[in-house]
């Protein structure tokens, strides 16, 4: 949240995976960050995992983090890195080299429902669960059975993410948002039920968000 504000107090890098590890990793990434005064940092969850090393006061910690369905605060002060490298891309080839030491087999379920997570997130026609289902070719039963176990988190919840994360974006743009015309192209019923879910998950209302972002 509010990327204009935390670019001048944190820097985040990003790779790709290997071929061999693109089925298990959707990216490395890495955060730095130097904050003489404490920063709060307001973060809306993706619906990944993250396996995350970092350096905090000299001490080295690896953190799990599953599918948190609310957004979170992460307080930064001082200096500090993610991945307990000097180099960045060094700590992801460590972190690399340790998952391919854990053997993973590979199940091609990962694969149908990481593509239709990445269908979810690019397509914002797909505004209802049902609408996935029907892209899996199975019940939305039976979908919900296959995100909870694999993804942590239910299809409706996974669409209205990416929806709301559309909204943040229109959010950060230069141009003035017509709430009304937004709210009618991502599925909201009507103005009063976006501003109502997007106050639920970020605590202003988008226009509000807007100016101040």
């Amino acid at each position: 949240m509010r990327p204009s504000r935390a670019e001048q107090r944190i820097e985040v890098g990003r790779a790709e995976p290997s071929a061999d590890l693109a089925g298990l990793v959707d990216y490395f990434w890495w955060v730095r960050w130097d904050t003489p005064d404490p920063h709060v940092q307001e973060v809306v969850p993706r619906p990944v995992v993250h396996v995350s090393a970092e350096v905090v006061a000299g001490a080295p910690r690896l953190l799990v983090h599953g599918v948190h369905p609310r957004m979170f605060h992460r307080r930064l002060e001082g200096s500090g890195h993610t991945v307990a490298c000097e180099r960045p891309e060094d700590g992801a080839g460590v972190l690399a080299t340790w998952l391919r030491r854990l053997d993973p087999r590979e199940d091609p379920q990962v694969a149908t429902l990481a593509e239709l997570v990445e269908r979810v997130e690019e397509d914002t026609s797909l505004v209802r669960a049902e609408q996935v289902a029907e892209l899996a070719g199975a019940s939305l039963r039976t979908l919900q059975r296959r995100f909870g176990s694999y993804v942590g988190i239910g299809p409706k919840w996974v669409v209205q993410r990416f929806r709301l994360l559309d909204v943040t974006s229109a959010a950060h743009g230069e141009d003035e948002v017509d709430w009304a015309e937004l709210a009618h192209r991502l599925g909201y019923a009507d103005q009063s039920h976006l501003i109502r879910a997007f106050t639920q998950l970020v605590g202003h209302p988008p226009a509000a968000y807007a100016r101040e972002a």
